[in-house]
């Protein structure tokens, strides 16, 4: 590797040819600010927050984009640095709605950490003329607020990265705005609901509708019957908001955390995820043998399922009819659950804590209402959840750990690596394998899905047929394969796709980390990795092999693919507009 030679803060240092003074910095464990950066996503270097010096140029560089050279001198840290950082933070708040007492993004906003490391006490030195934006809360998953948008552009940087592109920068000057074409609302567009731009924008101007003063109410209800269940990705991230390291498997605390929030009954969706593979793997088999439409794509994303709907709504066909997980459960919950307990299921109110803004999307989908009633009445992300168990007063990592309710807690390693691109594969091919060759496998790990790459190949030979699969996560990778299925050239049978980069643990829901974790650090792989150490420790590691699921079969389903299966656990699509 080519090096050159510079100079940062008088300290030598020696860099890879070609880098920017931002990544050189860190090399030498110098952190410059930045609020409009995200690596290979978005440098533009827009914000002028990362400006520095450098010796014999005129004026101050960008260093998010300016790349070293030899001999170069650069101060990142002298006082016409330090000014100027300040006074571009005090221009941004000229604009700014500055209500940060009651803001969502308190304490995460990049934008208020800035300013209390660059001493800007007077957040109206720069007071003017203003620009008032009426809420956007047309989507049923966020709510956009211009006024708290400061035009870094990583929200419609996020978006094209997803291969979406339904929002960028409108008008010009003063007026210049993030809006989506003419301004229609969210709702009239082709939003997947996915939730990236969330996870990304730096401040509070992009946030998920809060439904906790819902979840509230119901376990308030005495008339009201309330069941949790937390999705398989959330264990290996809500540690994250109470300053747990990232990767931490919280579990068992969690669990504690919802018993004490007031839940009636605290399950894990990997239940209905180890049933959504039973289902699935019937589903494919069933193709295989007997012609049906192939390749067969998964269907427990409802951003990607959207973004079909969307965008290739003449591939619908070769979406798998099962419901996700989450919708699986409520279904099970309020059919089988309810008759068990002798209950009317108008009593009973099931609450998903999920990864992905898109689930609350998924809860209004219709033909989701097996019971005659919503599968699943209240979705809430990750953050959300985290916001409850602070306002509760709740020590969580202080908690011991509790286990799971039954029977609805049990649950396989197949269930837990949902959570990450290529678990969903793994988990349908423990089961399809043995139950097509009738043969015990002598490993269950599929390691060729597994990883973070954008698309992922891999054939397997299953008692003499070759089974050839692929694996796509974020929509925009997931297009190269939809393309390849409409040419033709496609010559897969099962194929995985997740809406978010890295799949659920990447998901618009999950904790906001702040924008230098994100370029530095493999967030994705340090999460999953949480999720696969639970699988490869759990004795039972495929879904068939989960009792509760055979009791559910021998008691109410029959089997799997039954008529009645169909009834509950599948669903239907429909093609969606394409807004351009």
């Amino acid at each position: 590797m080519e090096t050159v030679n510079i100079q940062i803060n008088g300290m030598p240092l020696s860099v890879p040819k070609g880098s920017t003074i931002l990544e050189a910095a860190r090399i030498g464990g110098i952190e410059i600010p930045t609020l409009c950066y995200l690596k290979d996503i978005n440098e533009i270097g827009a914000c002028r927050i990362c400006m520095v010096e450098v010796k014999g140029a005129r004026s101050l560089v960008t260093a998010c984009v300016y790349p070293v050279n030899e001999g170069m001198e650069i101060f990142t840290n002298t006082e016409r640095v330090r000014h100027s950082r300040k006074t571009t933070l005090e221009l941004i708040l000229s604009t700014h709605d500055k209500s940060c007492l009651s803001c969502v993004r308190s304490g995460t906003c990049e934008l208020q950490q800035l300013c209390k490391e660059f001493g800007v006490d007077d957040p109206n030195a720069f007071a003017g003329e203003t620009i008032h934006y009426d809420f956007d809360d047309s989507a049923a998953h966020m709510v956009r607020d211009n006024n708290k948008c400061i035009l870094c552009r990583r929200c419609v940087a996020a978006c094209d990265a997803q291969g979406i592109s339904v929002i960028g920068a409108n008008a010009r000057g003063f007026d210049t705005h993030i809006s989506s074409a003419f301004d229609k609302d969210l709702a009239n567009v082709s939003c997947i609901s996915c939730g990236q731009c969330i996870v990304n924008c730096p401040t509070g101007a992009i946030v998920e509708k809060d439904d906790t003063d819902k979840v509230l109410e119901a376990i308030n209800d005495p008339d009201k019957f309330v069941i949790v269940n937390t999705a398989p990705s959330i264990r290996a991230t809500l540690g994250e908001a109470f300053g747990m390291h990232i990767g931490t498997n919280v579990e068992g605390k969690m669990v504690a955390a919802l018993r004490r929030l007031g839940f009636d009954k605290v399950f894990d969706t990997d239940f209905a995820a180890d049933l959504t593979i039973m289902e699935e793997a019937h589903e494919f088999l069933d193709r295989v043998q007997n012609g049906g439409v192939l390749p067969m794509i998964t269907s427990c994303s409802p951003g990607w399922i959207k973004y079909c709907e969307h965008y290739y709504p003449e591939l619908i066909p070769h979406l798998s009819t099962c419901k996700s997980p989450q919708q699986m459960f409520g279904a099970t919950m309020k059919t089988y659950y309810a008759q068990k307990l002798g209950m009317d299921p108008k009593d009973m109110v099931v609450v998903g804590v999920m990864p992905c803004t898109a689930k609350k999307f998924e809860t209004k989908r219709p033909d989701q209402a097996a019971s005659g009633y919503p599968d699943v009445d209240i979705a809430i992300t990750t953050r959300e959840l985290a916001r409850m168990i602070e306002s509760a007063g709740i020590f969580f990592k202080h908690l011991p750990d509790e286990e799971f309710d039954v029977p609805f807690g049990e649950s396989t390693g197949a269930a837990t690596i949902f959570g990450a691109t290529g678990g969903v594969m793994e988990a349908a091919l423990r089961t399809a394998v043995e139950t097509l060759t009738g043969e015990t496998l002598p490993s269950v790990d599929f390691t060729e899905v597994r990883g973070m790459e954008n698309i992922k190949e891999a054939a397997y030979d299953v008692a003499g047929t070759t089974v050839k699969v692929a694996v796509a996560s974020g929509t925009k990778n997931a297009k190269v394969l939809l393309d390849k299925i409409k040419d033709g050239t496609a010559d897969y049978q099962f194929i995985e796709i997740m809406g978010c980069p890295g799949g659920c643990i990447n998901g618009g829901g999950q904790p906001i980390q702040h924008a230098v974790v994100r370029n530095f650090v493999d967030l994705k792989a340090r999460r999953a990795e949480a999720l696969y150490r639970s699988d490869a420790d759990n004795a039972k590691r495929k879904s068939h092999e989960n009792a509760a699921i055979k009791q559910l079969y021998a008691e109410f389903l029959g089997e799997p693919g039954s008529h009645k299966a169909h009834e509950i656990l599948h669903t239907s699509y429909v093609a969606r507009k394409k807004y351009e």
